[in-house]
């Protein structure tokens, strides 16, 4: 089931698209379970989204539609195609880590496969070191987007949304000492929390300018603006576009600011973004 808010209330948007094809648009009713579905259709369209809406409160279906509250919030993307990641986006968590300012982006990518949704646990592996919190903004692509110009960026992003890409540091310095990628250390079941939900693009305008924040048991440890990228959102579609081509369902995770730290068995870990939400999973060791 899709689920979209309205004012306050969820609906079961599943349902609601199915009787507004059948009742207006005079189309074949097509049901669509998911997201993702509804992406790759070409189908999630802030416009329609709006007049499904319109057309359930007009025939007061509201009541008929609301989803239950038994209902579990998962992932908005259960296993994205693709997951690129930047690498050092903000100019203090570079400082931090004692690394250059990049002067073009860095990318590396993590499994689809490491994503879970809100109140899903991280699961820290056993024998790996410490491992750490980076809260980012995601943004998840909406159409095929290939050689894209930056002032062209925003007709391909589907939405917005949160990304915690928690991270085996001691794992990824190895690696780095070996001059092999981090992959691996960004990978791992359960590193990905993703969500809670997609805030279309036309909800939050350009320039991109959020505040973004990660608590632990409610102490703030990162604290920013995405005004602070050190590469902007359009500047990284173009970058990436050239060479690799976006699919309908990916999702960038644009980098996290200063202030990483390491999670334990037990904690409660929220990153919140302005405008979208909160985003808060528990950590348990496996």
């Amino acid at each position: 089931m899709i689920g979209v808010d309205c004012a306050g209330k969820w609906i079961n948007y599943t349902d609601a698209l199915i009787a507004y094809q059948w009742l207006v648009t005079k189309k074949p009713a097509m049901r669509f379970c998911t997201i993702s579905q509804l992406i790759n259709a070409q189908r999630f369209d802030a416009e329609e989204i709006s007049a499904v809406v319109a057309f359930a409160k007009d025939h007061t279906l509201l009541k008929h539609l609301a989803v239950p509250a038994s209902a579990v919030m998962k992932a908005p993307i259960g296993c994205p195609p693709k997951i690129v990641a930047l690498g050092l986006n903000y100019r203090l968590h570079a400082k931090e880590g004692n690394f250059d300012v990049p002067t073009e982006p860095i990318l590396f990518m993590k499994a689809g496969s490491s994503v879970i949704g809100p109140g899903e646990a991280i699961l820290l592996p056993r024998d790996k070191g410490r491992i750490d919190h980076e809260v980012e903004l995601a943004v998840v692509i909406g159409r095929r987007a290939s050689n894209i110009k930056k002032k062209d960026a925003h007709k391909y992003i589907a939405g917005y949304s949160i990304i915690n890409d928690v991270t085996a540091r001691e794992l990824q310095t190895k690696d780095l000492e070996k001059n092999h990628p981090w992959f691996r250390s960004k990978s791992f079941d359960t590193f990905t929390p993703l969500g809670p939900w997609i805030v279309t693009s036309d909800e939050i305008p350009a320039p991109v300018r959020l505040g973004i924040e990660c608590k632990v048991n409610g102490k703030s440890r990162q604290k920013s603006n995405t005004e602070h990228l050190v590469f902007d959102i359009p500047t990284l579609i173009e970058f990436i576009s050239k060479d690799i081509v976006l699919e309908p369902c990916d999702v960038i995770s644009t980098g996290t600011p200063h202030g990483i730290q390491e999670i334990k068995d037990g904690d409660i870990v929220s990153c919140r973004i302005e405008r979208i939400g909160e985003l808060k999973n528990p950590v348990r060791r496996k």
